[in-house]
């Protein structure tokens, strides 16, 4: 089983203690965002756990004692640095400061256990094509020697609490991309990609930029994450989390509206007062990200069938 740390919400940067209370403790508890009432429980150790994966804008917090975590379990780290500012992305450290974090990540876990994430891209009146291709090019350059891959993706207007017309709302100067556009952009980040040896990729896109050196896969695969870790994993099929994804299943420990990152563009948040609300209910030492087991809930024991190859099995068994 895939653990995911970072999907709903950016658990490394503002659930630190949580995060780490609970592999110490051995188990989490997840509720169930399409039912409520149902709540999951996930045992963390390293014989149910095959990796665990992070997802953060900001891996500072975590850093000195992210061996509690890496001394146990296999992991990948994605880390999400793109062109915006502020104005875009609030809590969200300066573009130096991220990538000075992650070059110190990535001393620690090794490049090949990184993933450096440039999404979602989108053109504002102030985020242009330009602007991509000069800050793309900028943080290639630094970053190139300490990650694995890159992977991108265009902005999507139909996901979970994201549509065009919420991003007009939210992003200012929002300009909706034309298919000229992608490619206007996938060429000149596959150029730049390949000036600098960078393997970029795209994440659930459903348009093929292979003429530009760029690849299609799954973003979290068992080939990326068994190559990061020296592990043998099953041929299995890969679900994917929705339509056009080629990544492999896994769980998520975080709960939708709980980050208060507060991108403008951001699909996991739909109310900035409840965000509030599930952060100001967040206690460290509880199973639960936000809240406690209310009268009603039921917890289920998860299902967590490992990926890897069992010894003396032939790959694609079992």
């Amino acid at each position: 089983m895939i653990i995911n740390t970072g999907g709903r919400t950016d658990t490394v940067q503002y659930y630190t203690e949580w995060l780490l209370n609970r592999f110490s403790e051995g188990y989490v508890l997840s509720r169930n965002p399409l039912f409520p009432h149902k709540v999951i429980r996930y045992e963390l150790n390293p014989d149910t756990v095959d990796c665990v994966v992070f997802c953060s804008k900001n891996y500072e917090p975590i850093l000195s004692r992210l061996h509690e975590i890496t001394d146990r379990f296999s992991t990948y780290f994605y880390y999400t640095i793109t062109a915006y500012g502020k104005d875009m992305e609030p809590g969200v450290p300066e573009i130096e400061e991220s990538m000075e974090t992650l070059i110190r990540l990535s001393e620690m876990v090794g490049k090949q256990r990184i993933g450096w994430r440039y999404d979602p891209v989108m053109l504002t009146e102030t985020y242009t094509l330009e602007r991509h291709r000069e800050t793309f090019e900028s943080m290639a350059k630094a970053l190139s020697p300490h990650i694995d891959r890159c992977i991108f993706s265009f902005v999507e207007t139909h996901t979970r609490g994201t549509s065009r017309k919420r991003l007009e709302n939210n992003v200012p100067g929002f300009i909706p991309l034309l298919r000229k556009d992608r490619e206007a952009l996938a060429q000149e980040l596959g150029r730049i990609a390949e000036k600098y040896g960078i393997y970029l990729q795209t994440c659930g896109a459903g348009e093929d930029y292979s003429a530009w050196n760029i690849h299609s896969s799954g973003c979290m695969t068992l080939d990326i994450l068994g190559n990061a870790n020296q592990i043998s994993f099953k041929n299995l099929k890969h679900k994917g989390a929705r339509q056009g994804c080629h990544c492999i299943e896994s769980r998520d420990i975080g709960a939708y509206d709980t980050c208060l990152n507060g991108c403008k563009y951001c699909y996991a948040n739909r109310n900035p007062r409840k965000v509030l609300e599930n952060y100001q209910s967040h206690d460290k030492a509880s199973p639960l990200l936000t809240g406690e087991i209310r009268p009603g809930d039921t917890i289920i024991q998860g299902l967590q069938k490992s990926f890897k190859v069992q010894a003396g099995r032939e790959e694609g068994q079992g």
